[in-house]
């Protein structure tokens, strides 16, 4: 059986994932060629203060956070999201995912 780790390496999207002192503990393949290797090292010295309270908001508050941003040429739908160990904020996933500069929307329900 592949672990959850082992789906993350083969998706187009970067996935970081930190704990709740906002060390990073996993990187996939796409995070690491994009941010370099940052596993075992804070990411809040990467952030301005802006950006630390958003991290501090997720950690402390359970709130995801969503945005879009060009980098590179590229547009990528930057979200991030609490995740939880037994009922508990247990870190940040950041997924990374590169968007069409057009892209559908659709209304369902």
């Amino acid at each position: 059986m592949e672990t959850i780790e082992d789906f993350f390496k083969g998706t187009g999207c970067a996935v970081t994932v930190c704990d709740t002192e906002c060390n990073i503990v996993y990187q996939n393949d796409r995070s690491v060629a994009v941010n370099g290797d940052m596993r075992g090292r804070n990411m809040m010295p990467c952030h301005n203060e802006r950006s630390q309270s958003i991290i501090r908001s997720i950690l402390t508050e359970g709130i995801s956070n969503s945005y879009t941003i060009s980098k590179k040429g590229q547009r990528k739908l930057i979200h991030q999201t609490p995740w939880l160990h037994d009922g508990r904020i247990a870190g940040i996933i950041e997924l990374s995912i590169v968007i069409p500069e057009q892209m559908p929307h659709y209304n369902r329900g």
